[in-house]
């Protein structure tokens, strides 16, 4: 059990007991099991020091020195260790739950077996930490540095991983059940077996990462297990497996998407902003493509592909040669999807319109003499002519 001499020096005054620390740097304290749940604990030196199954709970030991600490089985529930530094230190099968991290240093920290739940993690430095088997469920790891930490067996239902750094890291079997993995790092990390059913994956960064049998398959329910070799494109995959599911997204596309066109210099974005938000307002999933940029194979590509998306097209002709050129493209090879377009008032209808006007897609020209006109026509001389254009198109195939 713990030296009662230690405990009662820790409790009474942390400033006394960094001094008798500092005096006394052979000396290993022994608080093994002492009760400390609430204590005011800030800035205290418990460098090496023995606090197995110790009570922390509610403890307040932000900036508090741990480094090569032995806290195994340790009760640390709703501790504040904020920047503390627990380099090193051992943290086995340690209670974690909701206790604040928040740029805490964790790096080399045996954390296996711990119980990290809903625990405050960001920002953390967990570099070359073993967290195999760890309980990280709706954990907050924003930011954290994981490069080169033991994942293992972790289970890291619904946490938070947005912008981590996990390169070198290893995942092998871990849970990332409806993980949230957005701009995250993986580069060259290992994650061979991972379960990623529901898992966010946007912008990630999988330079030399293994990928190999990756579940996509809910292992809640009596289905069996279907693995796929490609993080970013399990939760495609899926769908494609479940024929219903990917009907109602293709429905949904198809029913709300607008493809917005237009050029996006600093005179013509505001308007365009307004009729992308305006379109919002209407239940519609509006999509913006910039002209301005390079222009491509691919660029020529994903345009076409947008437009075959859509429900209908509105394009601003006004100054956007580029547009015109795209046109040609979309109008005489998607018949099914109707054009709108519009132009500033003051502006001249291009020549190469008579070509568009053969086609029964094409609507007539909107002009407007400014945004707020273009807005407040949106419903009726917009939005209208496409739908009624649609129920036209869609009767007649």
């Amino acid at each position: 059990m713990a030296n009662d001499d230690h405990v009662a020096l820790l409790k009474e005054d942390v400033d006394a007991w960094n001094r008798w620390r500092g005096e006394n740097p052979n000396v290993v304290p022994d608080l093994r099991g002492a009760l400390l749940g609430g204590a005011d604990l800030r800035v205290a030196n418990l460098s090496g020091a023995d606090l197995r199954v110790a009570d922390l709970s509610g403890a307040s030991l932000t900036a508090a020195k741990l480094s090569g600490a032995d806290l195994r089985e340790a009760k640390l529930s709703g501790a504040d260790l904020g920047v503390a530094d627990l380099s090193g230190a051992n943290l086995g099968e340690a209670n974690l739950r909701e206790t604040s991290l928040h740029g805490a240093k964790l790096s080399g920290a045996d954390l296996r077996e711990a119980n990290l739940k809903r625990a405050d993690l960001r920002q953390a430095d967990l570099r070359q930490a073993d967290l195999s088997g760890a309980i990280l469920h709706d954990t907050d790891l924003f930011k954290a540095d994981l490069r080169g930490a033991m994942l293992t067996g972790a289970k890291l239902i619904a946490a938070d991983l947005f912008k981590a750094d996990l390169s070198g890291a290893n995942l092998r079997e871990a849970n990332l059940f409806i993980a949230r993995l957005v701009e995250t790092d993986l580069t060259r990390a290992d994650l061979t077996g991972c379960c990623v059913y529901g898992a966010s994956a946007w912008g990630l960064r999988l330079d030399g990462a293994k990928q190999y049998n990756l579940i996509v398959t809910n292992p809640a329910e009596n289905e069996p297990e279907i693995t796929v070799d490609n993080l970013e494109v399990a939760q495609f995959i899926y769908l494609l497996l479940d024929n219903q599911k990917i009907r109602q997204v293709i429905d949904t596309i198809t029913s709300k998407t607008v493809l917005i066109l237009g050029r996006f210099t600093q005179e013509r974005k505001p308007v365009l902003e307004a009729l992308r938000e305006e379109l919002r307002q209407r239940n519609y999933l509006p999509i913006l493509f910039d002209f301005e940029k390079p222009r491509s194979r691919n660029t020529d590509e994903t345009i076409t592909l947008l437009a075959r998306m859509a429900r209908f097209i509105v394009a601003d002709i006004s100054d956007a040669k580029s547009v015109l050129q795209e046109l040609r493209a979309i109008v005489p090879d998607l018949p099914s999807v109707p054009v709108q377009p519009i132009i500033l008032a003051v502006q001249e209808e291009p020549g190469m319109f008579d070509f568009y006007q053969n086609f029964r897609s094409f609507l007539n020209v909107h002009r407007y003499a400014s945004q707020g006109q273009l807005i407040a026509d949106l419903g009726e001389k917009v939005i209208r002519p496409a739908e009624l254009k649609v129920l036209d198109l869609q009767g007649s195939t």
